[in-house]
């Protein structure tokens, strides 16, 4: 760590990182572990109130056997509790591992912006400011749930939420709930749905299932498709797109009930229901948005890595257009094997960055 002349509105003489990460999810605990392996200096900055990331907001229904696994964080064994609520399960994980690596994190940091000044990024929230020679981000997808306009959406009458604020199947009983996406969150809660209320899907797509296993060949596949579109600055695709999906065995119930019977999408929204482009009409009481989450990336806007496709556009893990900038939990990496790797990745990048411009190579 040095000490350099700081950016607008911070002290005379400020401390500089090796690096800095945002985000304390998997990426970010995994690029942690591997910056200070390396022995970069860095600070992780997440806007959690403990740890766990994303997986302390999931719904209480959601047992860890219906998560296909988590994966485990570097040198560490991952969580083996079936039956666990994965809402408790990973964030105890989480913050074990946190503890036993005493790895740097600081929170609860809500980063607003990333600016450069002087060949350096500041990174700021509220009224403090943290100065850095790269960036690790690994804000994830959480915070930003994405649910598509239609019209009357605003007129209805019953309650909408995202999967985001999805509470578990209790809440409906008795209800006719329309459920809308045609991705793995909305197959697992109609799987829990279906028993309990009465249920529509709607997706834009026909769904496309598979019946064989998820093999390494088929993951291989999918990470190279993704990597393929934010090689190319575009944005990353869904994962679905590529795997196709799949029944569990607790959503067979589900199935038998007629739960996954997919109707187009409807055309607009009334105040009792929704309506379908030929005249079509069926009232719900509950639509539930399991349309996604876009990834958390505003507060990089002043960098400007947006490519003219709209997405950021990726060599590995690093910023095309700014190679101090990596993004992990972004495109391929943002699944828990992906992260894993991801993390590892961007501090070898990060390594190098720091490493050639001590020594006054093009970086």
């Amino acid at each position: 760590m040095t000490e350099v002349a700081a950016g607008p509105g911070c002290s005379t003489d400020v401390e500089v990182l090796d690096s800095l990460v945002i985000g304390a999810g998997q990426a970010g605990l995994s690029a942690s572990y591997h910056l200070r392996r390396r022995g970069l200096d860095h600070v992780v900055l997440d806007a959690e109130a403990a740890p766990g990331g994303a997986w302390q907001h999931r719904w209480d229904s959601l047992a860890m056997r219906d998560v296909h696994g988590v994966s485990a964080l570097p040198d560490s064994v991952s969580p083996t509790d079936p039956e666990g609520r994965a809402n408790v399960v990973v964030p105890a994980y989480f913050a074990t591992y946190e503890r036993e690596h005493d790895l740097p994190v600081v929170r609860p940091i809500r980063v607003d912006t990333v600016t450069e000044h002087n060949g350096l990024l500041l990174t700021r929230a509220a009224d403090r400011t943290w100065t850095s020679r790269t960036l690790v981000n690994a804000s994830g997808t959480w915070s930003h749930p994405f649910v598509p306009r239609y019209p009357g959406m605003d007129t209805f009458l019953g309650e909408q939420l995202h999967t985001h604020d999805y509470p578990g199947p209790l809440p409906f009983r008795g209800r006719r709930v329309l459920v809308v996406g045609g991705g793995a969150s909305a197959v697992q809660h109609l799987g829990e749905l279906a028993p309990v209320a009465d249920t529509l899907w709607v997706t834009r797509r026909e769904p496309v299932w598979r019946t064989d296993d998820f093999t390494p060949e088929l993951g291989r596949r999918v990470v190279a498709l993704v990597e393929e579109r934010v090689r190319r600055g575009l944005p990353p695709a869904s994962v679905v797109s590529v795997t196709g999906l799949a029944l569990r065995p607790q959503e067979r119930e589900a199935e038998r009930l007629g739960a996954y019977r997919r109707l187009p999408m409807f055309e607009s929204v009334e105040p009792d229901g929704v309506r379908w482009a030929d005249g079509r009409f069926e009232r719900v009481d509950v639509i539930v948005w399991a349309t996604g989450f876009r990834p958390a990336v505003t507060h990089l806007a002043p960098l400007r890595l947006r490519s003219p496709s709209g997405g950021i556009q990726l060599d590995g893990t690093t910023a095309v257009a700014d190679r101090r900038v990596q993004l992990v939990g972004y495109g391929p990496s943002a699944s828990t094997i992906g992260a894993n790797r991801a993390g590892r990745t961007a501090a070898r990048g990060v390594a190098d960055w720091i490493s050639a411009s001590a020594a006054g190579l093009p970086v």
